[in-house]
């Protein structure tokens, strides 16, 4: 969807700074921010892309004047509030006022969580059909504006660029976000020129490398 989050090339928001490893968290309750969403995450009533679909949907002004973990802790209510794990009166008590929902998974307990952690999430599927493109082969990013959840970034729809990598198949992140299943897709590293994804005015000697899936390039000539 073309939300806040999709700042790519726009101007006036300055430049990208990344910021130093530590320290990782700049307050208390982000440690707890963060520990709340992965256990209630890991309870299996979303995936992760339909939680980072949701976090997209905040209001343009509340989402570009939150803070990262800000933007989760508020994703995070909308999603218990969809699922009615919480009540609105609950949230507004601040405590449980009626027995807990059965969830998909035991909630995670304590001694489950660093192997959890270490394991990571796997998405990488066996491929159902061959790749459509090759290394070398020119491409062109397809025209379109969901309103749904979508990993082609707005700046880099309607350019053409070259493969330089066939990574593999992954997990179609905008049917998973929906509850529309898997639907595994090949994932491809693509190279643009700067002049092609900004204009004249860009510097012509940047070149960006984007990991775009399948269904959303087509041959270029």
């Amino acid at each position: 969807m073309n939300g806040a989050q999709d700042l790519g090339g726009m101007m006036g928001f300055g430049p990208v700074i990344p910021e130093p490893e530590k320290p990782v968290f700049h307050a208390e309750w982000e440690k707890r921010a963060l520990a709340i969403t992965l256990a209630c995450g890991a309870l299996g009533q979303w995936p992760g892309d339909r939680g980072r679909y949701v976090r997209e949907t905040l209001p343009p002004i509340e989402y570009l004047t939150s803070s990262y973990y800000e933007i989760w802790t508020k994703a995070l209510l909308r999603l218990l509030l969809a699922e009615n794990m919480i009540s609105s009166e609950e949230w507004e008590a601040g405590k449980a006022l009626s027995p807990a929902q059965p969830t998909k998974r035991p909630p995670l307990s304590l001694e489950r969580v660093a192997p959890l952690l270490a394991a990571g999430t796997p998405y990488n599927r066996a491929p159902i059909a061959p790749a459509q493109f090759k290394v070398g082969d020119k491409v062109r990013t397809r025209v379109t504006n969901p309103t749904t959840h979508t990993r082609l970034p707005r700046y880099a729809r309607g350019k053409t660029g070259v493969i330089i990598e066939v990574h593999d198949v992954f997990v179609f992140p905008d049917s998973l976000a929906h509850g529309k299943g898997e639907d595994p897709q090949w994932c491809y590293g693509v190279r643009f020129d700067g002049i092609e994804l900004w204009g004249a005015d860009s510097d012509p000697h940047l070149e960006l490398v984007i990991d775009l899936f399948e269904p959303y390039l087509m041959a270029a000539s």
